[in-house]
């Protein structure tokens, strides 16, 4: 019996320890704030909120797409959209509220305290994801837990959540990458 049981759990290879590139540029994603300041210009400048289809708005610039770019690749294209009507624009974009692209959140699923999607950070670990959606509930197999790496074309790797979390076991903690989906199983007893 208890080899039927082992053959049926699935188990994938250890997450690795470090997963970040030091190269990450984050990207604009619908839901996110953005400051536009348009120099010598407060009657251009304002704050405005990327649609869910992915552009934005601003007087005199209607419909600009700004999903999947950077803060200054979008500040140079509201520069070549206003040079119709100012002589050399001067823009800077900030972003005030982060959401990012769908593909690049972390989606925590199963038995967490409060499953949900978290926008991805530089440097943001397995364990910073746990207490952002609050641990995992008692029902909880988190020694069982896995990630699907989707930059990684939907590789499966293992964590050990309980161990993290109920041992204060460090080394089980693990760096998420962009696109990262947590997967946490409800145990069997």
């Amino acid at each position: 019996m208890v080899a039927l049981l082992s053959a049926c759990a699935t188990q994938y290879p250890p997450a690795p320890a470090t997963a970040a590139s030091s190269d990450y540029n984050y990207v604009i994603g619908p839901g996110d704030g953005l400051s536009i300041v348009v120099w010598r210009n407060p009657e251009l400048s304002m704050n405005v909120p990327v649609r869910p289809d992915g552009k934005i708005t601003t007087p005199l610039v209607e419909d600009l797409p700004a999903m999947g770019k950077d803060a200054s690749t979008l500040a140079r294209d509201v520069e070549k959209a206003l040079s119709k009507y100012i002589r050399d624009p001067i823009v800077t974009v900030i972003v005030t509220g982060f959401v990012g692209p769908y593909s690049e959140q972390i989606r925590v699923v199963g038995e967490a305290a409060r499953p949900q999607i978290l926008p991805f950070k530089q440097k943001m670990s397995l364990l910073d994801v746990m207490i952002a959606v609050g641990g995992i509930t008692d029902f909880a197999d988190g020694n069982k837990a896995s990630i699907l790496r989707t930059a990684e074309g939907g590789k499966q790797y293992s964590v050990r959540l309980k161990d993290l979390l109920k041992r204060g076991d460090v080394s089980a903690n693990v760096d998420m990458r962009p696109g990262d989906v947590l997967i946490i199983p409800q145990g069997w007893f």
